[in-house]
């Protein structure tokens, strides 16, 4: 039987060597790449197809998160999230990962975890690989960056950048300081997780950052228009006109 191929994405070398080590006392699976960073891991996924990864969460420049965003659609590896940070946890068993391993982790708790994934992977057990469900959850209480992949390009935008959002069929257009940006994601998912004190749903298809906000203006019957700093004009409902009016003290 060919071993369950698995990669390692960690950004401490001494968290790396500990999974390898563990690793190298189950026959079953074997190490495939280790990278230190959510660039490198989500390029070794798409390339290597491994079945495993065990993933932390809490790393620079892109997090466990963001990366599984950037992951094909058609390669789904089981995830076992390796984390010193507990408040994910239920996250994770409610989106479906194997298993979530706090560090420090022994050897029993390891091997239990991958127990668990050999089984899920040899079809023992059934399987609803929601990778890209992973991906929408924000690891802080606000999103504070957008990571958007478009063909081999990946673009990180701060949210503090942002200008609108704008609905477009299954996408939402980020419009930010730097350019504009078509994601595959719902204006629900953005509104729920944007900060609140900053960003408002305007309309069923914006969302505008309240700062950049200059003036309200009647248009037609029961409508409104935002007026942005950068001259840009949203439509805003009778309820956002109301809410903004009030934010704004206009």
């Amino acid at each position: 039987m060919n071993k369950i191929k698995v990669v390692i994405i960690e950004d401490e070398e001494l968290g790396r060597e500990l999974v390898k080590n563990y690793v190298k006392t189950i026959d079953s699976i074997e190490v495939i790449k280790e990278c230190e960073n959510g660039f490198e891991g989500a390029k070794a996924i798409n390339e290597l197809k491994p079945d495993l990864v065990f993933l932390d969460i809490q790393m620079p420049k892109l997090n466990g998160f963001e990366m599984l965003e950037l992951i094909d659609e058609e390669q789904k590896p089981e995830i076992i999230f390796t984390t010193a940070y507990n408040q994910y946890a239920i996250q994770a068993f409610e989106l479906n990962a194997i298993d979530y391993l706090l560090k420090p982790f022994s050897h029993e708790r390891f091997v239990e975890a991958v127990e668990k994934a050999i089984k899920r992977i040899q079809g023992n057990v059934p399987s609803d690989k929601n990778v890209q469900k992973l991906a929408t959850k924000p690891i802080t209480e606000t999103l504070e960056r957008i990571v958007v992949k478009s063909n081999s390009k990946i673009t990180v935008i701060p949210t503090s950048k942002i200008r609108y959002l704008e609905a477009q069929d299954d996408y939402v257009m980020i419009y930010s300081t730097e350019g504009k940006h078509l994601k595959q994601a719902t204006m629900k998912y953005f509104e729920e997780n944007l900060d609140p004190k900053e960003f408002l749903r305007v309309h069923r298809s914006y969302i505008i950052r309240i700062d950049q906000v200059n003036q309200l203006e009647p248009y037609g019957k029961d409508s409104y228009i935002a007026k942005l700093k950068d001259g840009a004009a949203i439509k805003i409902s009778k309820s956002g006109f109301k809410t903004l009016k009030e934010l704004l003290h206009f």
